[in-house]
């Protein structure tokens, strides 16, 4: 516990576990509670994920101090745990490095956006007030809801941030095992203890999810959680679980599902090679995954969503070839049985919603001209705006002045999360958000990270494509839930590394 001539004391290394196992439980609580607040739309609940946020950013920071500053290093999986992977970790933390540097300059694009407001919009009497302002620098067309993006953009950085610092934390069996691994291989940790407590919790919190938005879609009831009315989205049809939008939900299924069949096969590897190496029984705990996995790839197409079915059905069978493919050289009821389990969930969203699911599909062309619509007015939005766009979070008032007449649609959403983060980010906004996303992609393939084979990174890279692909045609990235679940997943990605060679 020493660096350069100084060493913590007792009292800091007690204040510092205890910082980090309050970090743990708060991270699983955003988890947990995100979607169940109906989907983390309303002001109570944004603002609750923020507090808790932030709270998550200040014990971080105070860990960071104990560890830089006073000299604290507790044992962690990027310095001390076998199986992390060896090579230089020079492009490791370049890219880590970069992927924080990113995050500043998305966070600092939003605060100059608002500090830098051209005008407010005064909703009662639908008008812009406006500003002096720097052209030459990101600005804002409504400084408030930029502002309000801004502090939900910070909570959520401090909240990747301080899940990442937390997975990489060793416990201290963990530790012990590390120590044992030194002269004996057979007690290696394949994975994190904390990785596999974070994605347990994620699938069974689904599953939970799934559940009960199966048993109030068959109740009939148009009130979330059986007692929440809605103000849009007033049958039971267009809801689904939590969300008063069934896409939304769809596409928090889509991206739960992938990642809970990644730990399915982590936890079946590490189970196999157990019973190499212990002859004792061990119950197949890890097998209670797949219940889960098939409930929630099966809810989006109950949820009658039309993209979120099509999408879902597209990954499932990327997810199969992913699993055949791993398996090539294993049995063929290996293989059949891989086979059977996305057959049976399938059927499962079928039993439950493929009549009126079907009937959807018969009107398919139904609300698309009026999308098309959108877009084009859109379009002519991003044409005006191209460098620094409109602001963020500024569609729904700037839309108004596009509009042909007063007869045209008024979305608050445009239905295309590419289109609208290009007109409220422009090209420089975006620009940095894809190159941290590129970085997240990429993250696997560089040394000097936690050992995995590819088939788990693949699972997760499907769970981001999944979404990205629904972003094309609905709006999961205007959804705090859903923008918290896509971040959870992106920085698991940033925790793992291919295996090497010698392994």
């Amino acid at each position: 516990m020493e660096i350069a001539g100084r060493s913590a004391s007792l009292r800091q290394v007690l204040a510092y576990r205890t910082c980090d196992r309050v970090s743990g439980w708060l991270i699983l609580f955003m988890v947990v509670f995100s979607p169940w607040a109906f989907g983390t739309t309303q002001p109570w609940a944004i603002w609750t994920m923020n507090v808790t946020g932030y709270v998550l950013g200040a014990l971080l920071l105070f860990k960071l101090w104990l560890r830089f500053r006073r000299g604290y290093r507790p044992a962690r999986w990027n310095e001390h745990a076998a199986g992390f992977a060896t090579g230089s970790p020079r492009a490791s933390r370049f890219a880590v490095t970069g992927l924080a540097i990113l995050t500043v300059a998305i966070l600092a694009y939003c605060l100059i956006a608002g500090l830098n407001a051209r005008s407010t919009y005064d909703g009662g009497q639908q008008i812009f007030v406006y500003h002096e302002h720097l052209s030459w620098l990101p600005h804002s067309y409504d400084r408030a809801r930029t502002w309000q993006v801004f502090f939900n953009l910070l909570a959520l950085a401090f909240f990747f941030w301080a899940t990442r610092d937390w997975l990489l934390g060793l416990t201290p069996d963990e530790e012990r095992s590390n120590r044992a691994a030194a002269s004996d291989p057979a007690h290696r940790q394949p994975m994190p203890a904390r990785w596999r407590c974070l994605l347990w919790v994620l699938c069974l919190n689904g599953a939970l999810l799934g559940a009960q938005g199966i048993a109030q879609r068959l109740s009939g009831t148009n009130k979330l959680l059986w007692f929440q009315e809605t103000r849009l989205n007033k049958t039971a049809d267009a809801q689904f679980g939590p969300y008063a939008y069934r896409s939304n939900a769809a596409q928090y299924f889509g991206l739960a599902w992938p990642a809970g069949l990644a730990l399915w096969w982590l936890l079946r590897r590490e189970a196999r090679r157990k019973r190499e190496t212990d002859a004792g029984f061990h119950p197949p705990r890890h097998h209670w995954l797949l219940p889960c996995v098939g409930v929630m790839a099966a809810c989006p197409i109950m949820s009658l969503s039309r993209a979120g079915a099509l999408v879902t059905m597209g990954m499932i069978f990327v997810a199969s070839i992913i699993l055949l493919v791993a398996w090539r050289r294993r049995h063929a009821s290996v293989k059949f049985g891989v086979v059977l389990f996305f057959a049976l969930t399938f059927a499962l969203g079928a039993y439950f919603g493929w009549d009126a699911f079907s009937e959807r599909m018969e009107h398919f062309d139904e609300g698309l001209e009026l999308r098309e619509k959108m877009y084009e007015t859109a379009r002519g939005m991003a044409r005006d705006y191209p460098l620094f766009g409109t602001g963020p979070g500024t569609f729904d008032p700037v839309f108004q002045l596009y509009r042909s007449s007063t007869d045209e649609y008024w979305p608050a959403q445009l239905h295309n999360d590419w289109l609208e983060t290009q007109i409220t980010f422009g090209w420089l906004g975006s620009g940095l958000i894809g190159a941290a996303l590129l970085i997240v992609v990429v993250r696997w393939f560089l040394p000097g990270g936690v050992e995995v084979r590819w088939p788990v990174p693949a699972l997760l890279w499907l769970s981001l494509a999944g979404c990205l692909v629904h972003a094309r045609y609905d709006f999961p990235f205007q959804v705090y839930s859903l923008q918290l679940l896509f971040l959870l997943i992106c920085v698991v990605l940033l925790c793992l590394s291919r295996k090497s060679a010698a392994v």
